[in-house]
């Protein structure tokens, strides 16, 4: 049993599925969930619910037709129960299962014994083209691309609603299987009515590094009123590397020159340590070094300029207590949306059949506030639906607009800018 629960602690946050083949190996599964998280879960209450009862009740649902999508829905309907962010169930059939196998898996030597018969040559990889989607009633829709990735060099945008691929409706594992490299045939509407057959190659999706290299290739400068506004997203913020990433583009790299910047924590996954926030300190130690050839090269120890934190009902766990400690600290303003609400600690449980159970083991307060359920309320707030955006990301807008104003109110008389 210690096999299938080590302990992966987060403030957040290939073989083909194992499906089990008949209703009795559903149900071993389902049991073995149900069991687990009794037995992990931080509430011993339960959350008020009487858990047993509840297993009994949806335990009672399976038939022995039951396919894989509606075995998991029907586990995850028992875990909502608990109204508890952290908890989950996944399996291979969805991206999160990579994704979330990735953000876990550095470093941890237990958990990549756990799952090393379900990968391929011990990585979570997928076939993808690198979107983030979201379904609704009327469809699945983008909610993100990726930078760096096939979908963004296809032109997919933010709102499209994913039709078919090669006239096979759309499924986020199935509809890339098989097709790795190969030119294929994707139609989205981008409007109502509106379709559009796009050409996109897919490609091996890797959860460990795919976040990695979108948020390097998010970096960009973006010109607005004769000011330089750096951007930088992070889908994940689950480790050290990503806060790496951020300290290189903007000391070293792209965003060095611009007057403000914004730091976008939408969607994704989070993990982020709230000593991040020590980069944007108030003041900085600045060090120039000096070549033979006179040529001087300073660099700061952290950013000083102004900071725009951009944020939505997407960005959860370690991201929310960025945000909290943002406003906390009087870094600068933040922008969007509230944030989810899902501020617990998680343990990932690798199951029998390979399917991962995501359990909140502890609760966690944030200056003695439980963000649980709350999230983090913006300071500007820039309400986005992305359905049929067709590209457009007013939120986004906002922020650049304002990390602008900061920034030239900044080189005025009247000083450094509110909130700084």
């Amino acid at each position: 049993m210690a096999r299938h629960m080590r302990f992966l602690l987060s403030v957040l946050l290939l073989l083909p599925f194992a499906a089990p083949t008949h209703a009795a190996d559903r149900l071993a599964v389902f049991d073995e969930a149900a069991r687990i998280v009794e037995e992990q879960f931080f509430d011993k209450d339960m959350n008020g619910v009487d858990w047993r009862a509840a297993v009994t009740e949806h335990r009672a649902r399976f038939a022995p037709d039951m396919d894989r999508a509606a075995f998991a829905a029907e586990v995850n309907a028992l875990l909502a129960r608990l109204e508890t962010s952290h908890t989950r169930f996944f399996t291979p059939e969805q991206p999160a299962w990579y994704q979330l196998a990735g953000v876990f898996l550095p470093g941890n030597a237990a958990l990549a014994a756990d799952l090393a018969p379900h990968l391929t040559d011990g990585v979570p990889v997928y076939a993808g083209v690198g979107v983030m989607v979201e379904e609704r009633e009327n469809g699945v829709f983008v909610t993100g691309v990726l930078q760096g990735h096939p979908a963004e060099g296809a032109g997919l945008l933010v709102g499209d609603r994913l039709v078919s691929v090669e006239g096979a409706p759309f499924h986020p594992i199935r509809s890339w299987k098989g097709r790795v490299g190969k030119k294929t045939s994707l139609i989205v509407e981008r409007a109502p009515n509106e379709r559009l057959d796009l050409t996109v190659t897919p490609a091996l999706l890797n959860g460990v590094t795919m976040f990695e290299t979108a948020m390097t290739k998010s970096a960009r400068v973006i010109e607005q009123d004769g000011t330089r506004v750096g951007y930088i997203r992070a889908w994940s913020y689950a480790g050290q590397k990503y806060q790496d990433i951020l300290t290189s583009k903007a000391i070293f790299g792209p965003l060095k020159g611009a007057d403000a910047l914004v730091l976008d924590l939408r969607g994704g996954w989070g993990g982020a340590s709230p000593r991040y926030l020590n980069f944007f300190a108030k003041d900085a130690v600045e060090m120039t070094s000096i070549g033979r050839d006179g040529k001087a090269s300073s660099f700061a120890s952290g950013w000083t300029k102004p900071v725009v934190l951009l944020v939505n009902e997407g960005a959860r766990s370690g991201k929310e207590l960025i945000a909290h400690g943002f406003r906390a600290l009087s870094l600068g303003p933040i922008v969007g949306e509230t944030t989810a609400g899902a501020v617990v600690g998680g343990r990932l449980n690798v199951l029998s059949d390979g399917s991962l159970l995501y359990v909140a083991v502890v609760d966690v307060l944030v200056d003695g506030v439980r963000l649980e359920g709350k999230g983090v309320e913006p300071d500007i707030a820039v309400p986005f639906d992305p359905v049929f955006a067709a590209g457009a990301d007013p939120q986004l807008d906002r922020a650049v607009a304002e990390a602008a104003r900061l920034a030239r109110l900044a080189g005025t008389k009247e000083g450094p800018p509110p909130l700084r």
